[in-house]
Parts: C-alpha cells; structure tokens; sequence
C-alpha cells in the first residue's frame, strides 16, 4: 500500500470512529431519523453542488440501479439495523460485530472477485490479530447479557451489508466520478428518511437542543458523511474492496481514544493491549502478498 493509501487508511479510521463521539452528544437533543436525515441532507448539500460542477452528478444519475443498491446496502440497511439492535445487545457485542466486516470482505475477495491474495498467511493472520485486538479494546465483559437471537442476526446482516456495498462499488462505480456516487447515495437516503425525520424534528427543535448536539449533527454531515465516503471511496480504488473495510478495525480504537480525550472515559488494559494488536492485524491485512 502507498503512503497516500495509509494516510487515507486512518483518516477514514478516524472519521468513522468520531460517529460514535457525535452520535453520543447528538442523540440527547435528536432522535434516530432525526441523525441520520440530517447527516445526510448536509453532506448531500455539500457533494451535490460540487458533482454538478465537476460533471459528475449525470454519469451518477446515469447509474442509478448501482447507486441505489450501494445505497441501501451501505446505509439505509446496516444504519437501521444497526440502531435497532443496539437497544438490545451490549454494545461491546455490536462493536465486535462489526468489526467482521474485515472477514466478509475477504471471503467475498476470495468466492466472487477472484482475488487469490487474501488468502495469503500474512494477510489471514492480520486479520486474525486486528480481530483479538478489537476484542481487547471492547472487552470481554463487555460482551455478557441475554437478548434475543434476532438482534444477533441484524448485526450479521449488518455487517454483511458493508462488506457487500464496498464490493458492488468496486464492480460497477469504479468508473464513476466518486463526488457524484457519494451524493446521489446520501440524497436517497435522505429520501428515504425524510419523512420520519421532519415529523419529529419540529418537536425537536421546540425543545431547544442544546448547540453541542446541533454541532454534532454537523459533524455527522461533514465529517463522518461527506468526506469520509469519499475517501473510502479512494481507498477502495487504492487497495481494493475487501482490503479497504479493515478500516472497522481502527474505528473501535479511535471511538475508545476519543471517548478518553472528550468524556473523560478510563484508560484500560484492553485499550493498552487492544490498540497495538490492531494496528499491526491492520498493517499485515493491508499489504498485497
């Protein structure tokens, strides 16, 4: 992998790690559809303008059928999901869920794309050990309690989505100016919840929210939406599909670093122990063999 690749590997790290830092500020003022409306709606009004200026909303607009599907696939599923079974599960086992991305990506490399390399000892026990670290860094106590199977199951289905929307990008947008893509996939999100969204948000918005909460919405848009898919975006086409969702395994740790940083959250052995394990199952996975 390139330096720029490496760079982008842990830009987009962090940008999908601070999610958890805003969600938790966000989620004191604003609701579910509320989040997810309007971190789409901001990062759609700033890729939009720029697709049309670049030329690159009509070879999107073009696409469409694929568009919609990495859409789906990436957000509108895994983020409902996701929300929903997080109510139920200790969020240690929701972290650990997602962190086997990693390992759908590769069995999707290996059985459909045709890519031989993942199998290779290095790259297997990169993930291996970027896996033991992630268990590490949510911890084993952590992951106790009873919920029901079905919680499990939309975790799984989660993860499969984002190791599935990757793969169909690289298959069938990598063509596609990336701007464009990212745009027209936030702005059908933002469809899809918009009516939920500004049903509640009126209520919301008489309750007074608090300027953090507002601020953090912003930081879903801009940050975590906008630019972090667009990046990713770029590091699919730098390293490939199935090597691009390792990046699940440094968002735990960054999530954990900030959580220290900004909310004053304990320093713990499974932070010490858990982030070197990472960075090098993240360091082995990456390289081609």
């Amino acid at each position: 992998m390139s330096r720029r690749g490496f760079y982008l590997f842990l830009a987009i790290g962090l940008a999908w790690g601070v999610p958890y830092f805003f969600l938790a500020i966000a989620g004191r003022d604003f609701s579910t559809p509320t989040i997810i409306f309007s971190r789409v709606a901001i990062g759609a009004l700033i890729l939009i303008p720029l697709a049309i200026k670049r030329g690159a909303l009509i070879p999107a607009l073009k696409a469409w059928p694929w568009v919609l599907a990495f859409a789906a696939i990436e957000m509108i599923g895994p983020w409902f999901l996701l929300t929903e079974a997080e109510r139920h599960v200790p969020s240690g086992l929701a972290g650990l869920m997602i962190a086997t991305v990693p390992i759908f990506g590769m069995l999707i490399a290996y059985f459909f794309q045709g890519d031989k390399s993942v199998r290779h000892p290095k790259t297997l026990a990169g993930l291996a050990i970027g896996f033991a670290g992630v268990v590490l860094l949510v911890g084993i106590d952590s992951l106790t309690g009873t919920f029901e199977p079905i919680y499990l199951l939309m975790l799984v289905v989660s993860a499969l989505g984002y190791a599935v929307a990757p793969a169909i990008a690289n298959a069938k947008l990598q063509d596609v100016p990336t701007v464009g893509v990212i745009g027209l996939s936030l702005s059908m999100v933002g469809i899809f919840y918009a009516v939920p969204a500004l049903m509640a948000l009126p209520g919301e918005i008489a309750a007074g929210p608090h300027i953090e909460a507002v601020g953090s919405l912003l930081g879903l848009g801009v940050i975590s939406s906008a630019l972090a898919f667009v990046m990713f975006f770029d590091l699919v086409k730098e390293v490939g599909s199935a090597r691009a969702t390792l990046v699940t395994y440094p968002n735990t740790a960054w999530a954990l670093l900030l959580g220290i940083v900004f909310l004053h959250e304990p320093i713990t052995i499974g932070l010490l122990t858990g982030l070197p394990l990472v960075a090098l199952g993240s360091y082995l996975a990456l390289r081609k063999h």
